[in-house]
């Protein structure tokens, strides 16, 4: 069986959580797309784990974890992040970690473009994690990025392409004055630095279409795990407000190597709130006390930034389109015991869009006002192993959802801890 895993929202949803379930009964689980401005957070066996570029199922040594194709890698961040939870007692060797030899990579100059950007841009930052991803992604479209496979080939090789998109960016850098390039000593000091960074990474680099194919010819249960979310999309998502990648269902089997036709299970991840990191539209946001205090109940800080996430109000238009662009066949709500703290909750059923009443998320999102159905929370989830156990007002909540979006909530998220899951 192959089972794509996306969020549903604007990131942050609990992927890693569903994903690092899921992969319990996989033989391999595909990072598909997105680099180490993602973020996924692990709770395994009481001990809690920060992942960025590796797969949340790292943890799991009798998992094959992969690096797919979609993604662009930050060599040095993976070297650390390898080191990091090595430290941490986490086994990762060449049985349990593949790198494809496809995907991008990131370099220092994507890092300082990504900041020169943001720069030009002036009040219409879109608040980037400054990690160079959207820079890299913009090499991989120019048809002039360095791919894993070039970091373990022939180093003059390496020199010659490293040298060509440091020509291509020099005016731009140099334009607002963050840093004036000496040309040849740049493109040497960057091929010394990535050559090297390949050394340490050679071990773990395949190609990794056989090692799929094979998989799947024997029958071996894959998970794709997606980055970022639905309505980060490039394609779908708030634009300009959005990722450099496709993050829907159809991206990770682009990302991951895989037909569409071969995907039998999509799960959307949501959380029973809704939360963003970064500028652009969000018409249930609570800039009050209700914010701050899902904020603090839901721990809404970024992994990746620390940042403090943007969050308010569920809102269920959104959910709906997700669920009909990735074509899911079930969902996983995260965080009902966080919602069921407050006594009063507000969900989100339709827009008021210039006079209008609508169902749908337009392109023009900023300009929806939310229409809200309330529900009695106040409801305890602690210890509840069944649907029926969570109460009463707490099961007509996920009921309402299933009903409005069509699609059945299999998985139910009542804390942090991979144990604390309701399946249904």
């Amino acid at each position: 069986m192959i089972t794509a895993i996306v969020g549903t929202q604007w990131g942050d949803e609990g992927k890693g959580r569903i994903c690092h379930y899921e992969a319990q009964r996989a033989k391999m689980v595909i990072r598909c797309a997105g680099g180490n401005n993602a973020g996924h957070t692990v709770v395994y066996e009481g001990k809690k784990y920060a992942l960025h570029l590796l797969p949340s199922s790292i943890v799991n040594p009798y998992v094959l974890s992969v690096i797919g194709t979609g993604t662009v890698i930050d060599p040095k961040a993976l070297i650390n992040e390898i080191e990091s939870l090595r430290a941490e007692g986490v086994d990762i060797e060449p049985d349990n970690l593949v790198i494809s030899n496809r995907a991008h990579v990131t370099m220092n100059i994507h890092i300082v473009l990504d900041k020169v950007m943001e720069t030009l841009r002036g009040s219409k930052k879109i608040g980037t994690t400054g990690k160079g991803i959207g820079p890299t992604y913009s090499e991989k479209a120019s048809r002039t990025s360095i791919r894993m496979c070039d970091l373990i080939g022939d180093y003059e090789a390496l020199k010659e392409k490293i040298s060509l998109i440091v020509k291509v960016h020099k005016p731009l850098i140099e334009s607002v004055g963050d840093l004036t390039y000496h040309y040849q000593s740049v493109v040497k000091k960057l091929a010394d630095e990535y050559y090297e960074y390949g050394k340490k990474l050679a071990e773990f680099v395949q190609d990794t279409k056989p090692i799929v194919y094979n998989c799947i010819k024997e029958g071996g249960n894959i998970i794709m795990e997606g980055a970022q979310s639905t309505f980060l999309d490039l394609d779908q998502g708030s634009y300009p407000d959005v990722t450099s990648s496709n993050c829907l269902a159809s991206g990770c089997c682009t990302g991951a190597g895989i037909g569409i036709t071969q995907v039998d299970e999509v799960i959307g991840v949501m959380k029973a709130y809704t939360s963003r990191v970064g500028e652009g539209p969000f018409p249930t946001e609570q800039e009050n006390e209700i914010g701050d205090r899902i904020r603090f109940l839901g721990h809404e800080y970024g992994t990746t930034t620390g940042r403090p996430r943007r969050c308010g109000w569920l809102d269920l238009v959104m959910i709906s389109d997700a669920v009909y662009l990735n074509g899911c066949t079930a969902l996983a709500l995260n965080h009902l015991d966080t919602i069921g703290k407050f006594d009063e909750i507000k969900v989100c059923c339709g827009y008021n869009y210039h006079g209008k009443f609508i169902q749908h998320v337009p392109v023009d999102h900023e300009n929806c006002k939310p229409c809200y159905e309330t529900f009695k929370g106040g409801w305890n989830t602690e210890g509840a192993t069944t649907l029926e156990e969570i109460g009463e007002d707490a099961v007509k909540f996920v009921k309402f959802i299933e009903e409005y979006i069509e699609v059945p909530v299999v998985y139910i998220g009542i804390g942090p801890d991979a144990s604390q899951i309701i399946i249904r």
